[in-house]
Parts: structure tokens; C-alpha cells; sequence
């Protein structure tokens, strides 16, 4: 069975949306909460830049995912279940997998279809608190890219 292989330059330009996203979410997280709350947009920005590096690790990880073999109806779709088979497939380490990315994968729903219900005190504290979890994500990726070999992937440029 041919393997289909992972695409570098998909996962070099969502590791990049995420990057430029943190870039941005590092700047608004130097404000004292005062300051952040002070002013609308802070809410705005945060959310959006938030919402894009979350989508664009989710991308990822579905993009890894896709292509190991699972049998028929049991390759994970749900943005959790695709957070614990990167775990379960030691592409991330299994506490951080099952912890972190599925509180990830839990918030990047609740950003989506519960939009008007995340107040400015929460986004204030994932920005000031978890934002090493995406330079965490993305180090593990970038490891798999330097030897997908190792988990059994291809990779093409």
C-alpha cells in the first residue's frame, strides 16, 4: 500500500499562521488585565488571532492524522480525537496530548460555536498562561518533519 506522503510546504505555512498569530497574541498579553479590558479591540484582536492559530494547528494536526492507516471507520475526525492520536501515535508526548491539546481542541469549539459567551477575563488568561502550548505543538511538529521516517510518515517538499 502506497503511503500518501505529508506535505512540507502545508505544514511549514500553517506553522507559519500560528507563529504570526503568537506574534501578535504575545504583544496584547504584555498589557496589565486593566489595560487589556480597557479597550474592545483587545478582545477583538485576541479573539481572532486565538481562533487562527487554533484552526491552523487543528489543520495540522488533521493533515498528520489523515495519513496514518486506521481501519475503516476509525480514523478520529473530532478535533480532541485528533489531539489524543497525535499522542497515541508519539508525534506529541501523551500528557501534553491528552491534556493540552484536547483543552485546545475543546476551546477552539467553544470559540467557534460559543462565541458570545467568552468573556475578556478568560482570553486575557490563555494569553498570559497558555501560549507556550503552541510552541510546544509546534516544536513536535517540527520534529516529525525532520524525520517522519521515525513515525512510520513520508514527506514531500
Amino acid at each position: 500500500m502506497n503511503k500518501i506522503p505529508l506535505s512540507k510546504t502545508k505544514i511549514e505555512s500553517k506553522v507559519a499562521t500560528i507563529r504570526d498569530s503568537l506574534e501578535e497574541l504575545n504583544k496584547i498579553s504584555r498589557l496589565s488585565k486593566k489595560e487589556f479590558e480597557a479597550n474592545k479591540d483587545n478582545f477583538a484582536i485576541t479573539e481572532h488571532y486565538l481562533r487562527r492559530a487554533l484552526e491552523a494547528l487543528f489543520d495540522i494536526a488533521n493533515h498528520i492524522v489523515s495519513r496514518f492507516p486506521y481501519s475503516a471507520g476509525k480514523r478520529p475526525y473530532s478535533y480532541k480525537g485528533l489531539a489524543l492520536a497525535l499522542a497515541d501515535r508519539g508525534i506529541v508526548n501523551k500528557n501534553f496530548g491528552s491534556t493540552a491539546l484536547v483543552n485546545m481542541a475543546g476551546y477552539r469549539n467553544r470559540l467557534v460555536h460559543f462565541y458570545d459567551e467568552i468573556t475578556p477575563k478568560e482570553l486575557y488568561e490563555i494569553i498570559t498562561t497558555k501560549l507556550g502550548d503552541f510552541e510546544t505543538f509546534v516544536k513536535a511538529v517540527l520534529r516529525l518533519v525532520k524525520n517522519p521516517e521515525k513515525f512510520g510518515l513520508t514527506i514531500e517538499e
